[in-house]
């Protein structure tokens, strides 16, 4: 298995050696005024994923003007899709490494584009660190085809949000946990109730906070929700969106000298009737947080479905919040902070409470730094790149999944305390994330020293490009199988989670009685695969490309 990179940008830099053009950069100006206008154009649509100065998600792009045609990058940047299936032997390369498809971007037009250009082409090549020991393929073992075959049915259909895709930002599916009610958000900032197959307008937080803003994608806009245990009695909602950088003053901030891309705000909304739709009612700001990108935000809020009335962890919020894009910028430490700041953590919270610095939530006594002046009384678990999906197992284990950067992608066991490993490991791995973060290297004799905890499964890029869980099949033939997937290109995991070495397998579908994979059910090159479930334990399988939401079928 090789090394690849993660997703989104174009991997333009893999070709600067290889173009060849005398002429690379020749029609591109260096007018003053265009360089900012695209200096401004790039922090807004390239920054979360590239940079001059390493690699980040996508790969370092100094110099990339100075050894490529104009043309070869505005037509990659549109469509880089056509441009791979058109047989261009630089495109066809570019996937070839990084096995995944960007998404294009149609709306960028001539001006914005020559704009961007004048920008790169101010970095002259920049060559990046080498070391002997760098791993070329970190898990060698592959992947085997479990022979399941699982069927889905058409369930729903999302209203469009957006002309290109996904058409629809599908992020979370789940039941209130008492009524049973189903519902499902777009990150555009909507969130439905799933009523007879059909979605209605339950929450419109654009509406209710104008100032969200879900572009330039990824990540970005409504992120995540979680109904209060006690929703039918006290009406509480939670849910996390995104703001314009300077919207307020943070609560969570860093030094002014580090750009501020937008903020996360974290939000309780009290209904007047728990059980009417639309909402109405108030929301309270609990927390807003900045980032310096737009990626790895908050995009994770959950209550322990297993606590009970009496529970010590009943109604406390937990919260997964990424590293912001800090260490792909060349701020690790704002990662790099051993329980100390709430960036690339799994928080826990009372929503009810009072003794945060802001008081406007608690943090609860068992919080294992709770009473450490030196760490934030937040964080039950720090070290996450971008702890993206919080969850609890049916025997009562807190489970999470982390998106990795260029190599390896995460399940963890998450133990209150515990340093996982970001952004000085990936996975059972050394990286430097004060150099180039797509290499990866052995660990060495004294890694016990570092205390880091690591992965339960760890996949490498040969297999999955960003993972998402996920959830634990009920009953049947399967009872108590996990299944998990690939966010842009859809393959389908399963596992038991069982051992120290949990065995995963792949597993396909078959809809309208024929075999395929995510890509062919959505006839697409970038999937976008979400899962949900409801309080009967139905599973749902949810493509962002085209806003489908199906049933899982299990035996």
């Amino acid at each position: 298995m090789k090394n690849t990179v993660k997703f989104f940008l174009p991997a333009l830099a893999l070709f600067a050696a290889c173009s060849g053009e005398k002429n690379a950069g020749w029609d591109i100006s260096s007018d003053q005024e265009q360089i900012i206008a695209g200096k401004s154009l790039f922090e807004q649509n390239c920054a979360a994923c590239h940079n001059f100065t390493q690699n980040a998600i996508g790969p370092n792009l100094s110099g990339v003007t100075h050894e490529m045609t104009s043309d070869w990058i505005k037509t990659f940047i549109k469509d880089p899709t056509q441009v791979i299936e058109s047989g261009d032997e630089r495109a066809k390369a570019t996937f070839a490494a990084y096995k995944t498809y960007m998404p294009p971007f149609p709306n960028l037009g001539e001006e914005q584009l020559d704009q961007i250009l004048s920008y790169l082409h101010t970095y002259e090549k920049k060559e990046l660190e080498q070391r002997a020991d760098k791993l070329e393929d970190p898990i060698p073992d592959s992947i085997s085809d479990s022979g399941i075959r699982l069927e889905l049915e058409f369930f729903a259909q999302l209203p469009t949000t957006d002309t290109v895709s996904p058409i629809a930002k599908i992020t979370k599916l789940e039941s209130e946990p008492v009524s049973g009610r189903t519902f499902i958000q777009d990150q555009h900032g909507v969130m439905y109730e799933i009523i007879d197959g059909r979605p209605r307008e339950f929450l419109n937080l654009k509406k209710q906070r104008p100032e969200l803003i879900s572009k330039p994608g990824l990540a970005t806009g409504f992120g995540s929700w979680a109904f209060h245990p006690d929703y039918i009695q006290n009406g509480l909602l939670y849910t996390s969106h995104t703001v314009p950088a300077g919207s307020a003053v943070p609560d969570f901030g860093y030094a002014d000298s580090i750009r501020v891309k937008m903020q996360w705000v974290l939000t309780e909304w009290k209904t007047n009737n728990p059980n009417g739709i639309p909402y109405s009612g108030e929301g309270r700001e609990l927390f807003r947080i900045d980032v310096p990108t737009q990626i790895h935000g908050v995009q994770e809020l959950a209550f322990n479905p297993h606590a009970k009335v009496g529970d010590e962890d009943y109604g406390l919020l937990y919260i997964g919040i990424g590293d912001g894009g800090s260490a792909e910028s060349g701020f690790a430490f704002i990662a790099d902070h051993q329980g100390r700041l709430p960036w690339s953590s799994i928080l826990r919270i009372d929503p009810q409470g009072s003794n945060s610095t802001n008081g406007k939530y608690g943090i609860p006594q068992s919080n294992p730094f709770a009473d450490d002046p030196n760490k934030a009384g937040e964080v039950y678990a720090y070290g996450f790149r971008n702890p993206n999906r919080v969850f609890w197992s049916s025997d009562g284990r807190l489970l999470a999944t982390d998106i990795g950067h260029h190599n390896i992608e995460e399940l963890n066991v998450i133990e209150a305390g515990k340093f996982y490993g970001w952004p000085q490991r990936e996975g059972t791995f050394v990286i430097n994330p004060y150099g180039n973060m797509s290499d990866i290297f052995p660990l060495p004799n004294d890694d016990s020293d570092l205390g880091a905890t690591y992965p339960l499964i760890q996949l490498d890029h040969d297999e999955i490009n960003a993972i998402i869980a996920g959830y634990f099949i009920p009953s049947g033939d399967l009872k108590g199988k996990f299944l998990f997937g690939d966010v842009p290109g859809g393959k389908l995991f399963l596992t038991d989670l069982q051992g120290e070495n949990p065995k995963v397998e792949s597993w396909k579908i078959i809809f309208n009685g024929k075999e395929m994979t995510a890509k062919e059910l959505c006839n697409c090159k970038r999937v976008d695969l979400k899962f949900g479930q409801d309080n009967t334990g139905q599973i749902y399988m949810m493509t962002k490309f085209d806003g489908k939401v199906y049933k899982l079928k299990t035996p």
